[in-house]
């Protein structure tokens, strides 16, 4: 009878798979990383320049303009943190963008899961609808906005700036929270009908708390791009007692022109809620994206 050869397997450890070695992946990780580098350098150093020159007087900046702070000056940070003014100007921004928020996640939420969960004609058409709304601009509807917040008698008026905000964050939300409650199995949907939940029941009770993840992400966007918004409320508000920080700090930019390192001081201040804020709440953000993008 003829042997039959086996073909043993080599000793030796296994290969991982999509393990990519050689000079080749050593190039790609540098300039990955370099890339990297780069990036963290443009977005840092800026943040630190200011910050830095508000521990500065105007006068070390104006001699060595990106020196340290030789010696440290403390009082550009308390003058400013015991200004009412300031203190204002955050509390209207918070408001805003705590309204702002609750009604794009709330509103985003029932448009995301009547596109996701209910077949009906013409629902594809209006969700590429809500897509190509990314890709509009807020300067191109200034105009015709101020002119429709005049008309409804809503200039000088907080609504008149959350509810705007709140329309143009209305398409990020659709898009990122709609493959979320697509991907829910149906099983759920109808073991929730089969128990006597109604579909208003399964929204509320079983959808939503499966959509966290992708609600946090939202409200995070939307509070930050509230925060930051600056071109709406200088077209609703002309009285000071109303503006919010964004304005503040132009306003004070303009009153202490002379002034380099307390305008960098109350720059710097503006910016900690927001920065504090994502910060925190970053790996939130890449989960709930993640989770859109798997959906």
């Amino acid at each position: 009878m003829a042997a039959t050869a086996i073909e043993r397997p080599q000793k030796g450890r296994p290969r991982r798979r999509g393990h990519v070695s050689g000079p080749g992946s050593a190039v790609g990780y540098t300039l990955a990383y370099g890339v990297g580098v780069i990036i963290v350098v443009i977005t840092v150093v800026p943040l630190l320049y200011v910050f830095l020159g508000g521990f500065r007087t105007t006068a070390q900046i104006n001699e060595h303009p990106s020196g340290l702070p030789s010696p440290w000056v403390w009082t550009n940070y308390s003058d400013i943190l015991t200004s009412p003014s300031f203190w204002h100007f955050l509390l209207n921004s918070a408001l805003i963008a705590v309204v702002a928020t609750a009604l794009t996640v709330g509103l985003g939420a029932m448009a995301a899961f009547a596109l996701s969960r209910y077949a009906f004609k013409g629902r594809e058409a209006l969700y590429a609808l809500f897509t190509i709304g990314l890709m509009f601009p807020l300067t191109v509807a200034a105009l015709p906005l101020y002119l429709q917040l005049r008309r409804l008698g809503m200039l000088e008026n907080m609504w008149g700036v959350a509810i705007p905000e709140a329309a143009f964050s209305l398409s990020i939300t659709i898009v990122i929270l709609r493959p979320f409650m697509r991907a829910v199995p149906a099983e759920l949907e109808d073991a929730a009908v089969v128990d006597g939940t109604s579909r208003l029941g399964f929204f509320w009770r079983v959808l939503l708390p499966l959509s966290a993840p992708a609600l946090t992400t939202v409200a995070i966007l939307s509070f930050v791009t509230s925060w930051n918004f600056y071109i709406l409320p200088l077209l609703v508000f002309n009285e000071q007692i109303h503006f919010t920080l964004p304005l503040g700090v132009a306003t004070f930019q303009s009153q202490y022109s002379a002034d380099t390192a307390k305008v960098f001081a109350f720059t710097g201040l503006s910016m900690v809620p927001t920065l504090f804020f994502f910060v925190i709440a970053q790996r939130r953000i890449i989960g709930g994206l993640t989770g859109a993008v798997k959906g």
